[in-house]
């Protein structure tokens, strides 16, 4: 059985939507959560859907941010074993993924969906955000006792990767998070309230938390040092230095006091997506070797495509002419749509490398080209 597990605050219309979305799907042996956020705004939710799933509301005195989920989880029925997490604009588009989650081997903790931006025809863009290791929280779905066991969401990064932190003590309990191209979520993605300054001063405080907590003694400044860089680039692009700076000085007032569980270099380098970049590269460079790169559609953790591409003496340069490229971000959203994109521009003289091999293979399935390169 499952439990979806969706908080809101103050879009009763849009979660109204959602709820009608999953109600208009199959039936299937599931149940429903909803947690207000100190909502200003009630919304009028049906105690069953069309589709007979029951629903429950329990609303909060306080805006707890994405740790709502955990009071949502704690009120799951007790046969649920999987705990869907979708936010008040994202949800399945059918319930085939029910069979797949039932089958999943029992060191799998999570199971992170494909998400796609927009209506139910899917459309091309997905969701950003994660790593091959690492789930978006608005399409999620995290085996209840092992998320119980982790303690849920930690309240103190209120919105803004806390999906990281869990996916990092799910990692250290010995589960395993896998994407599931077969689990589809459509996020409608209202954007509402979205204040790039408090988003900039949420993104480096929290990705400079996360690192100081989990990884190895030999690189956490070198890791701290990259996050601080690659969202003072993005404060920049966005226009948002202002909560930038105060994201900045949270973080080095706090990150001393960070609790440290500090993963061992293997498991830091699933987490990070190297282990994940060392294996896609290999086995390209086992199906005919090649020198020299260029990265394109740069963007999260390509400082390990990059660590990867070196460490086989393979050189990236940025010369227009190089013939081998090699998708640069190792989130899956973007790597997926990002090679999908330049396999439509090559004209059969490049060669495309996705540096994580599901999501090659979920490439190269939606091209219908089997298991192929682009040659």
């Amino acid at each position: 059985m499952i439990g979806y597990v969706l908080v809101t605050r103050d879009r009763p219309e849009r979660l109204a939507k959602t709820l009608g979305a999953i109600g208009a799907q199959a039936e299937h042996d599931a149940e429903v959560v909803v947690v207000d956020n100190a909502s200003a705004q009630r919304a009028d939710v049906p105690g069953e859907l069309e589709n007979g799933i029951g629903v429950s509301v329990v609303r909060l005195g306080h805006n707890a941010g994405a740790s709502g989920r955990n009071v949502g989880v704690e009120m799951l029925g007790r046969k649920v074993v999987w705990a869907v997490m979708l936010d008040d604009d994202s949800h399945p588009t059918d319930v085939g993924f029910v069979d797949r989650l039932a089958v999943m081997d029992d060191d799998v903790f999570a199971v992170s969906a494909d998400i796609v931006i927009g209506g139910e025809g899917g459309g091309v863009e997905r969701e950003q955000g994660g790593l091959p290791e690492v789930f978006v929280g608005c399409g999620v779905a995290i085996r209840r006792e092992a998320y119980m066991k982790a303690g849920g969401y930690d309240a103190g990064f209120g919105y803004y990767v806390e999906e990281y932190d869990l996916a990092a003590k799910l990692l250290l309990m010995g589960g395993r998070v896998i994407f599931e191209p077969g689990f589809r979520v459509v996020h409608h993605k209202v954007s509402a309230n979205r204040d790039m300054n408090v988003i900039l001063e949420k993104l480096v405080r929290n990705n400079g938390w996360v690192m100081a907590r989990y990884a190895p003694d030999e690189v956490r400044q070198a890791w701290l040092d990259e996050t601080v860089q690659r969202y003072e680039r993005i404060a920049q692009k966005e226009g948002a230095m202002a909560g930038y700076a105060r994201g900045l000085r949270e973080l080095q007032s706090t990150v001393d006091h960070q609790p440290r569980t500090v993963m061992d270099r293997a498991m830091f380098d699933r987490f990070t997506g190297l282990a994940q970049a060392r294996e896609a590269i290999d086995a390209e460079l086992e199906r005919g070797s090649f020198e020299r790169v260029k990265l394109v559609c740069k963007g999260k953790n390509a400082v390990v495509i990059r660590q990867a591409l070196c460490e086989r003496e393979v050189v990236v340069g940025d010369d227009e002419e190089e013939c081998v490229y090699v998708v640069g971000t190792m989130s899956p959203g973007p790597m997926i749509d990002g090679a999908a994109q330049l396999m439509k521009r090559c004209d059969g003289q490049e060669r495309l490398v996705v540096p994580w091999v599901k999501g090659r293979e979920v490439v190269w399935a939606e091209a219908g080209v089997g298991c192929h390169n682009i040659d």
